[in-house]
């Protein structure tokens, strides 16, 4: 490949990794302005645009670079850490359902954020030397946030139900930091067709979920179950995928890969 296209390749990887970033800027703006579903849409875009980042990164070949690595972690960090974390401090909706629960559902934003940031700073140190993610994700982690928020909370498929989301939403937390195997989603990568299957489903939960309230009551009518749906086919599938990834992922020794020029 010609240094041209590689430097290509690195832009488009830089472009996508601000992309995320600005997704997730953009979903804390609008959980704080009160608009929580099209935040979390906003959140799935970053899953999107960091998936995208790392195609790019390999296409332009080289391994990663020094600036890469940190710039999608600090990314990463906004959008699968700090964004999913207030989305769950913060409750707009049914207030008095959830006031008495304002310090618990803080704690657990915090540990959301606290933990994935934890995670993203040994992967960016040690971690990101190895074939496969040492420990969940922080993306698979969000996504688990949003499925729980659409069922729980809002618009709440399930009821508003604070004694259920808050101990689900910090349920596979620690996993972020255990020492286990779960994969990458590359070209052949365990479980990369059923993540893509769950990827979709929750967009199009999110997307018919956002238009629930604009809409006349017939059409609201066929939104509903077709949202509630693709928020359950992604619970489901979410729940196989923390499960069977650290057993379907092969052990492999670590290796350092070659470093690219720090101006990716």
């Amino acid at each position: 490949m010609s240094a041209s296209r590689r430097r290509g390749w690195r832009v488009a990887a830089n472009l996508a990794t601000l992309a995320n970033g600005l997704c997730g800027l953009g979903a804390i703006s609008y959980i704080l302005l009160g608009n929580k579903t099209f935040a979390l849409f906003l959140v799935l875009a970053g899953v999107g645009w960091d998936g995208l980042d790392g195609f790019f990164s390999r296409r332009a070949g080289g391994g990663e670079s020094v600036f890469g690595r940190v710039a999608d972690s600090v990314s990463d960090a906004v959008t699968f850490c700090v964004a999913p974390g207030l989305a769950v401090a913060v409750n707009y909706y049914e207030i008095p359902v959830w006031s008495p629960y304002t310090l618990v559902a803080w704690t657990a934003g915090g540990a959301i954020a606290v933990v994935g940031l934890a995670r993203l700073v040994y992967y960016t140190l040690v971690a990101y030397r190895r074939q496969h993610f040492s420990g969940a994700s922080t993306p698979q982690n969000a996504m688990w946030v949003v499925v729980l928020l659409l069922l729980f909370q809002f618009p709440g498929f399930l009821g508003e139900q604070p004694l259920l989301l808050l101990p689900l939403v910090i349920l596979f937390v620690p996993l972020m930091v255990l020492p286990l195997r779960y994969p990458k989603m590359r070209r052949g990568a365990p479980l990369r067709r059923m993540s893509a299957v769950m990827a979709a489903a929750l967009s199009v939960s999110l997307i018919a979920s956002s238009l629930l309230w604009s809409v006349g009551a017939t059409f609201r009518a066929f939104l509903y179950p077709v949202s509630f749906a693709g928020a359950g086919v992604a619970f489901a599938l979410l729940l196989v995928f923390y499960l069977a990834g650290p057993l379907l992922t092969p052990k492999e020794v670590d290796v350092a890969p070659k470093e690219a020029s720090p101006a990716a």
